[in-house]
């Protein structure tokens, strides 16, 4: 059985950090070994949201157009690999014993086939981060663009999660697993597999840019501002009736930040004080997770056994408002009353909520567990790709080479990205 050595890197729709993970994986046997977060300066974040919505909706080719972008590009990944670099020195770590980065890059655009097939448009998906760059920087082998391949061969390409909570299901049991980061997104764990994946909409999104846009921090911390307002009931409807579409859009699906009409969001919650629209918005990321839940098909059993991961669950209001919905003790809106009411009678057993002892990286080491799965040639066994007999690879191999600070790197955005398929 072969042993490998892996850091996963997350740097995806989140704006705060890059996350690292050193893990070991034997079999079934998962292992981290170190971790390590660099935060994003304030400069970088905000060159990233600009980057943002310059390549909204945008070719390959123009997106090479843009002045700044590689500028800004190649700051990015010379950020994930000075914090691979660090990580090594920090704890002595030799890089010949590293098989490989799982390296995800970061996610600027997002129009999978769930989406497209209702507005006639074509599907893709965009990550920039030239794996390459990445190898030449840090000498060790990079597995990337993971979810190019998936969405070509006609699936969303996200949530990729899911087998890997599966893998965790090995030791921490089944249940549903509950990923709180810029959107949250669940996967279903029966008997082990993974049989059902979806994301659910905006979790840290609104309240991460909500704040910053309003002080000087990045996030809110213990929800210091949150605990200090009311729910606005009313706004917490027209928050639900701005993204509505896309809320109650069928399982499986997959979100990103641009479906839920940012801009209306914050026009909306301006009207509150600023406490109280950021306590309404931390319920509104707890609402949506559980309205999600209630869109599961009856024909899938579950253990009601909530298994979280991701920073936006260390938010104590967020988390808090989310057992409540799951004990049925929380605020509903009206027009979900019954709705609610429903699922929670397929309950066969009081619910239990737990955060995984794996949760503090587990998205980071997602990156990883894929990146093994491609050294090994392995298909990803994305639950709605199984469910139709198919079979996907996902990931790109760079191997190291020398770097050159003036190369134009031919990988810096993923295949997928707009144009890869063109209108017949």
């Amino acid at each position: 059985m072969t042993k490998y050595r892996i850091i996963g890197n997350m740097t995806g729709n989140s704006m705060d950090a890059v996350d690292l993970v050193l893990t070991e994986f034997e079999g079934e046997k998962i292992k981290d070994i170190c971790s390590f977060s660099r935060p994003y300066t304030q400069e970088m974040q905000q060159k990233i949201a600009d980057l943002r919505q310059k390549v909204y909706d945008k070719t390959k080719d123009e997106i090479l157009k843009i002045s700044d972008f590689k500028m800004i590009h190649d700051a990015y990944v010379q950020s994930v690999a000075q914090a691979v670099n660090d990580m090594c020195v920090r704890f002595s770590i030799d890089r010949k014993s590293i098989d490989a980065i799982g390296f995800h890059g970061k996610t600027l655009d997002h129009n999978p086939p769930s989406k497209a097939c209702k507005d006639g448009s074509m599907p893709y998906t965009l990550q920039i981060g030239s794996g390459q760059m990445l190898a030449d920087l840090t000498g060790i082998q990079v597995v990337y663009d993971f979810r190019s391949a998936p969405l070509m061969a006609g699936f969303d390409g996200a949530p990729l999660v899911a087998p890997h909570n599966a893998h965790i299901a090995q030791i921490e049991g089944d249940g549903i697993y509950y990923n709180g980061g810029n959107t949250s997104n669940f996967a279903l764990i029966s008997q082990k597999k993974a049989i059902l994946s979806a994301d659910a909409g905006p979790f840290n999104e609104y309240i991460d840019s909500y704040v910053r846009r309003n002080t000087d921090q990045s996030c809110d911390m213990n929800a210091t501002f949150g605990l200090q307002g009311k729910l606005n009931v009313q706004i917490l409807q027209q928050l639900y009736d701005i993204g509505k579409d896309y809320y109650e859009r069928k399982l499986p699906k997959s979100g990103d930040p641009q479906f839920y009409n940012s801009k209306a969001v914050f026009e909306v919650v301006q009207k509150l004080d600023f406490c109280d629209a950021v306590c309404t918005l931390e319920y509104f990321a707890a609402y949506i997770a559980f309205q999600a839940l209630t869109l599961i098909d009856e024909r899938f059993d579950f253990v009601p056994r909530f298994v979280l991961f991701g920073g936006g669950w260390k938010n104590p209001l967020v988390r808090k408002s989310f057992e409540n919905l799951i004990m049925g003790k929380g605020v509903v809106l009206k027009t979900h009353e019954e709705q609610f009411e429903d699922f929670l009678k397929r309950f066969k057993q009081k619910p239990q909520i737990i955060y995984s002892r794996f949760g503090e990286m587990m998205e980071a080491r997602l990156f990883a567990d894929l990146a093994r799965y491609r050294l090994e040639n392995k298909a990803w066994e994305i639950p709605e790709i199984k469910e139709k007999g198919q079979a996907v690879v996902c990931g790109r191999i760079a191997l190291p080479q020398s770097y050159q600070t003036k190369k134009l790197y031919d990988d810096m955005i993923n295949l997928a990205a707009k144009g890869w398929k063109k209108l017949s």
